[in-house]
Formats: C-alpha cells, structure tokens, sequence
C-alpha cells in the first residue's frame, strides 16, 4: 500500500530535509518512526527538499508499507516517536502511481522579512531580518519581469543539480502585514536556492539599492555572480504543494503568520 503524509517542521538547527550520514536529517527521523510503526524499514520520497535552516507548513511524502494500520497511526503513532520540531499532520492511501515529487504541478514558499530596526528572540529563526524600510510596490513592480516561463539561472546555485534552469513563476505576491513583507512565490518546480536568491535581489530593489529595472536586467544576464547575496532561510516556508484533486490530498493553509495574527489583522511577534 501506498501512502502519502503531510508534514510540518520547524527546519531550526536541522541539516534539512535529505538523510544525512550523521542520521539527524528530517528525513532520517521520519523514516525512524515509520520504520518503527510498520516493523520493517520504510523509505520515503518529498515534494520538495528543504535545505538547513528551512521551515515546512505543508510538505508531502509518499511511501510504501506492507504493514496494516488504521489510517490515523500513521499520524498519532508516528508523531510519538518523533521530536517536537516536525510532526505528521495527515495521512491518506493513494494510488501506486501517485509520487510526492513528480505528481506535483506547483509548489509554493512563503518568505517572511521582518522590517524592524532590532531582532526579535522569538523570530530569530523564523524570518529574515532587514533593518531598513522597504518599498513593497517597487519590489512588486521589479517583480513582474519574473513571471511566466525563464532560464533563471541568475537565480541558481552553483551547487544546483537541475538538468536544466527553465522555470515557470506564476505567482509573486508582496504584501505588507504589519512590520513584515510576505513575499509568496508558486512555481512548476524551483532550482537549489532560488527562492532565497530571488528574496535576496527583490530585498536590493527594496532598499533601493537597484532600480526596478535591474530585475530584468538581472533574469536576462543569466549570470549568478551578478546577484545579491543568497537570503538568509530563516524566514523561508515550504507551504503548499499541488496535485491533481482527483487524489484528495488536503490543501492546508499557506500562511505563516496565521497563529499570530490578532482578530483585526494586525500582526505582531509570536504570543
């Protein structure tokens, strides 16, 4: 039988998603405690490998198990055996064809920036920090050139693995909440460290140390050198993965901020 589970995780002193040698990956754990609950090792593939330092609301894993349990052991049983900072938050059979990964038609990361002058100790590893005002609507307007289908190599690790850096943006929304900017970004599928690098230009265009145009300029150019800085992954969030309805798979939220907002919208640091 084959199995799918949506997982959220606190990426916070973590090496990332990928098993690891030193077994401390998020991926070494879960497999643990499904290995645990089924009585035989059990191997699983994501929607989407997280690096150090990244956060997940909405991750998806699949894998196969001969073991018979009722369907909500594979929530309440494995999150037993797991550490608090990742826990399985649903679970449904799926079809033998179903794949986490290549199943997926688009996935979405949210990037939390807090704009404040001093750090926050609780939101030190929950968002990026910049200590200067930003202006959304010009990181809005430089982001228009991002859309639709490119080589975003500019935008690319040189550690990338990809087979090729085409990419299609459909979505970038830059919104204003309070003393955070949240910036949300849908694509087919993203090259190693792409969000970051595309937080790290818009945050340039931001604080005005480039114009508008220097986005497209910069998509354009095709060279990674000619970048900002990679930002940090603090305030980086696996949220949401897309498959076709017909597996029913749940769509949970996408916002990171949803536990803090106050009724009136307003948002502020954790309570």
């Amino acid at each position: 039988m084959r199995l799918a589970l949506g997982l959220a995780y606190d990426g916070t002193g973590t090496p990332g998603w990928q098993t690891q040698s030193s077994g401390g990956a998020l991926q070494d754990l879960l497999e643990r405690s499904l290995s645990q609950l089924a009585g035989h090792p059990v191997d699983t593939v994501c929607a989407g490998r997280t690096d150090a330092g990244v956060h997940a609301i909405a991750q998806v894993v699949h894998f196969d198990t001969l073991a018979e349990r009722p369907l909500n052991a594979w929530v309440r049983g494995v999150n037993a055996r797991l550490p608090e900072r990742v826990a399985v938050q649903w679970s449904r059979p799926v079809p033998d064809d179903f794949h986490a990964r290549f199943s997926a038609r688009a996935r979405t990361y949210v990037y939390l920036i807090r704009c404040a002058e001093a750090p926050h100790p609780l939101w030190r590893d929950r968002a990026g920090r910049v200590h200067r005002p930003l202006d959304a609507d010009a990181m809005r307007e430089a982001a228009a050139a991002l859309m639709g289908e490119h080589d975003f190599s500019a935008f690319r690790s040189s550690q990338c693995q990809a087979a090729t850096p085409v990419r299609t943006l459909s979505r970038l929304d830059i919104e204003r909440r309070g003393e955070f900017v949240v910036l949300t970004i849908t694509a087919n599928a993203f090259l190693h460290h792409m969000v970051r690098n595309l937080v790290g230009a818009l945050v340039h265009v931001g604080i005005g140390r480039r114009p508008v145009a220097w986005m497209g300029e910069l998509l354009a150019a095709r060279r990674r050198a000619l970048g900002a800085p990679t930002f940090s992954p603090a305030g980086l969030y696996l949220a949401g993965v897309e498959y076709d309805a017909a597996f029913g798979l749940p769509r949970p939220t996408t916002d990171p901020l949803a536990p803090w907002a106050a009724g009136s919208g307003a948002v502020g640091a954790p309570r």
